[in-house]
């Protein structure tokens, strides 16, 4: 068979060029199969399907065209070429499009275009597009809480939280030298039963997780417009974001959305707190999409944290959920020399406090192996009544704040500085800087 292009077309009704590249494909003048999808989910349906496809034309104001249907058409080896009206203000080439038409193309712009981003099916051309570079150096730290339920898992993430934003010895998180300041601090709660906005009694549930995800889906917002989405915590010194406002809003976040949502958060903040669930199951444990979908937010967070803090009480349940909680950890793949343990409500003699610890390496080393030798000893952290300077939004008493924040550098530490410094990445040329390249040169004397 001939060689061809295959195309995918997604497009609002009674679109002019939807309409135009049927009739080039069905005349043949244009060298190309044109299927025709009339939603968003039979878009998504036919990239699963197997058959190649050389590029999608999808419409800018369709519904449903966003950051996650663009990078599922990538991975399938899909050229995503958005048709754009002009209307909607978005970045599309940020968002992953492999280029931008306007809505009134020709047909030599498309076939042009179709030769830049896109192969015939049938041929054996060698995909070598590079990976997108990404700079990192302004990202932030990530480090996430989590716990079995009732240890007091989101109390410790804010306690860690406002240890980081008092800064006192603190060393700074990008670096080994002392921070000439106090490091901006972001608590995320990212938990499906989210319990930050009454553990820090806000009256106003919106905005959350959900619209910074949602956000996120077709552009990246803008560092002021995420301070907006936040909350500010005067008293501790940190903002906060707060978590989904029901529990089985966890179907709302995509994971493409998920991940450019932290990474803005990280660039927002020098270190974001994360209040995480200990349920990080997946397809291959559970072997259901739908149950990987919904630990989404622990697995996403967890897996790209730079150090995660387990939180377990002093009792036998306790232990025994503790060691359970970082066994699931280490399976999903979280370094043990970036985990943390911590027991809450613990007594003060140290002579019970090492039976503890001892009690928590042999249950650890019977499940993990030589691999719990490398685990950092527990953080000890004892028993205090916190609820008023809860209920009064005040700072949390005591040094475990300082307590937690100091051990979480020291861990870092251990575990490897900060990655060098990368190489200046490519910056894109904007339309009419490089005039002096075209222009008329004046003659040399």
């Amino acid at each position: 068979m001939r060689e061809r292009y295959v195309l995918l077309g997604l497009a609002r009704a009674r679109a002019d060029w939807f309409r135009t590249v049927s009739q080039w494909s069905t005349s043949a003048s244009l060298p190309a199969e044109f299927v025709r999808c009339v939603s968003a989910e039979e878009l998504r349906a036919r990239l699963t399907s197997g058959r190649s496809f050389s590029a999608a034309l999808v419409d800018g104001a369709t519904p449903g065209v966003d950051r996650d249907l663009i990078a599922m058409a990538s991975e399938a080896g899909c050229a995503v070429l958005v048709v754009d009206d002009g209307h909607a203000t978005r970045d599309w080439r940020e968002l992953g499009a492999a280029a931008v038409l306007a809505s009134a193309f020709s047909r030599d712009e498309l076939l042009e275009v179709l030769a830049a981003t896109s192969a015939m099916v049938g041929s054996a051309t060698v995909d070598d597009a590079q990976p997108e570079l990404r700079d990192v150096r302004s990202r932030g730290r990530l480090i996430a809480v989590t716990g079995p339920g009732g240890t007091g898992a989101s109390v410790t993430a804010i306690a860690l939280a406002q240890g980081f934003a008092t800064g006192e010895g603190l060393s700074s998180p990008r670096g080994r030298r002392q921070a000439p300041r106090p490091p901006s601090v972001l608590l995320a709660d990212l938990c499906r039963t989210a319990d930050q906005a009454m553990l820090h009694d806000s009256r106003v549930v919106v905005p959350g997780i959900q619209e910074l995800v949602e956000a996120h889906r077709t552009s990246t917002p803008l560092h002021q417009q995420l301070l907006d989405q936040t909350f500010e915590v005067p008293q501790r010194g940190y903002r906060l974001v707060l978590g989904l406002r029901r529990a089985r809003h966890w179907v709302a976040i995509r994971p493409r959305a998920l991940d450019a949502t932290l990474d803005s958060l990280q660039r927002l903040a020098d270190i974001v707190v994360a209040d995480v669930d200990p349920d990080v199951e997946g397809e291959a444990d559970a072997g259901s999409t739908d149950v990987e979908e919904r630990n989404l937010l622990s697995r996403a967070t967890l897996t790209r944290a730079d150090a995660a803090l387990v939180v377990g009480e002093p009792s036998m349940k306790g232990l025994f959920a503790l060691v359970r909680t970082l066994s699931d950890l280490l399976g999903l793949g979280v370094p043990v020399d970036r985990l943390i343990p911590v027991i809450s409500r613990s007594p003060r003699s140290p002579r019970q406090r090492a039976e503890i610890s001892s009690s928590l390496a042999d249950l650890l080393a019977s499940s993990a192996g030589t691999t719990a030798d490398r685990l950092v000893a527990p953080v000890h952290i004892p028993t205090r009544d916190l609820d008023a300077a809860l209920r009064d939004g005040v700072a949390l008493p005591g040094a475990g704040p300082r307590i937690l924040a100091g051990v979480v550098l020291a861990v870092l530490d251990r575990a490897g500085d900060v990655p060098p410094e990368p190489a200046a990445s490519p910056v894109p040329v904007a339309p009419g800087s490089l005039s002096g390249f075209t222009s008329q040169e004046p003659p040399r004397s």
